[in-house]
């Protein structure tokens, strides 16, 4: 009977559903209708569960959910809602909620209700509790955070570096959502996820880095804005660029692509290749960006870096790129900055005519070997320091033939090819219950030797994997 169930399916159904029960029990009265349909849906669904199962458990481990053990997978476009779920668990101590069988209707009121209280005294989970003893609920059991389930430091820092990417993708959508649709852009919005994501950068590289790996093909143009935002951002920061210099590069990286606004929507996803009129047409959303940035309200001093980035960041630095010039002239450094990041995460990523990314450190390579693609090697090299030789998120097959996704970057300059790795899959393929964590810097004392080493890379969908479960 528990196959009948989709675990992933009915998981973000539920929390879907308790986030609706919350926000509208925040709004209107008992009595409302719209209360009254949420509290509907939510016993409804869940009560399905209770069928299937006998029960139904969601825990809560930082930003993560688990429905009677499963992990759900969550994605940007729900990650806002289902934090705040979380959070509103977590405020008052609770770990994990169980429905039990025979779940009534009538139960669900009062402890969401509950939930929306501000928890007082020294143990929050204590005060629930006591309160949670009088109400009128028999069939729901709450349980207190464990050590394991407190966020450790790592996990807080990866934690806020996600709220910071989910929220600057979705500023990334609206802004570019309301050029397209020939409304006026909230700069202010634009500019305070620029803000976030400079201030996560210097406070938590490798976080956000991490973050870069939750590419969602149908986001794919927002969360490539974002993506080279921060990309451009920690090179800017390897390259000792202030906080203001690096604000004023990540506001234009975040826009590079704003003139693709202006393209037609039907060239910009078309699968496959382009006529020569589509590629003229695709060629002209550098000037389009510089015309669009130039005219735009909500700037204090008219964005000159931020034109120049968008117009010059498919120049090349022999100018063989475009828009082609007639006289003399060197991009400038955000621009070259940008040419660097903008080819690194587009070329990692799934796109409408590219189903088949290349992998990271192949990027790389081309990047840095091939003087055809025009990039600074300078800015390269700066980025490889920071992503590594493999970046984080590539899937490697070790020489023990197991499976193993790049989690962390060895700070050591010298020692960059041998990241920290999840072991993800034994000798034989057989996914491992929980990920191993290890450090392939580390070598075997018997010997003197490595105890694993990376001999090749692999491309993720020929498995079935998608690297991100592992890593945030």
């Amino acid at each position: 009977m528990a196959q009948a169930l989709n675990y992933q399916e009915e998981g973000r159904k539920v929390l879907t559903s308790f986030y609706g029960a919350l926000n509208a029990l925040r709004l209107y009265p008992l009595e409302n209708a719209t209360v009254q349909q949420a509290l509907d849906e939510l016993h409804g669904l869940v009560s399905r569960i209770v069928e299937v199962d006998g029960g139904a458990e969601l825990r809560v481990v930082g930003d993560f959910f688990f429905l009677n053990e499963t992990r759900l997978r969550l994605d940007l476009s729900n990650f806002s809602t289902f934090g705040s779920f979380a959070r509103a668990l977590q405020e008052h101590g609770i770990g994990a909620v169980e429905v039990l069988p025979e779940i009534q209707r009538h139960e669900w009121a009062p402890f969401i209700s509950m939930l929306l209280r501000k928890p007082h005294g020294p143990d929050a989970f204590v005060s629930f509790v006591d309160r949670f003893a009088s109400a009128p609920v028999e069939h729901i059991d709450i349980k207190p955070e464990t050590d394991a389930q407190k966020p450790e430091r790592d996990e807080e820092a990866l934690t806020a570096a996600k709220r910071t990417y989910a929220q600057s993708v979705q500023v990334a959508k609206d802004a570019l959502s309301d050029v397209r649709l020939g409304k006026a852009v909230n700069v202010r919005k634009v500019k305070r996820a620029v803000q976030g994501i400079v201030d996560q950068v210097l406070s938590n590289e490798s976080s956000m880095v991490t973050m870069t790996t939750l590419r969602d093909f149908d986001e794919y143009t927002f969360t490539h804005c974002v993506n080279v935002c921060i990309f451009s951002v920690i090179v800017g920061q390897r390259l000792g660029l202030s906080k203001l210099q690096l604000y004023e590069l990540g506001l234009g990286a975040l826009l590079h692509d704003i003139g693709k606004q202006r393209i037609d929507v039907d060239i910009i996803n078309k699968p496959g290749g382009l006529t020569d009129e589509e590629w003229d047409h695709l060629k002209e959303h550098p000037t389009e960006g510089m015309l669009l940035l130039f005219t735009m309200h909500g700037f204090a001093d008219v964005p000159y870096r931020q034109m120049l980035l968008a117009y010059e960041h498919h120049m090349k630095i022999d100018l063989t790129g475009y828009p082609t010039n007639r006289r003399a002239r060197e991009p400038t450094l955000f621009s070259r900055i940008v040419a660097v990041a903008d080819a690194f995460d587009a070329g990692t990523s799934v796109r409408s005519y590219q189903y088949e990314p290349w992998p990271p450190d192949a990027v790389l390579r081309e990047m840095r070997d091939n003087p055809k693609r025009g990039f600074d090697p300078l800015l390269v090299k700066a980025l490889i320091t920071a992503t590594g030789v493999y970046p984080v998120g590539t899937l490697a097959i070790l020489d023990t033939h197991e499976l193993a996704v790049v989690a962390e970057v060895n700070k050591n300059p010298e020692l960059l090819h041998r990241p920290k790795v999840r072991v993800i899959s034994d000798a034989m393929g057989v996914p491992l219950a929980v990920p191993v964590t290890v450090d392939l810097s580390q070598d075997d004392p018997a010997t003197g030797r490595p105890v694993r080493t990376i001999i090749k890379t692999t491309d993720p969908q020929k498995y079935g994997i998608r690297v991100s479960d592992y890593l945030t």
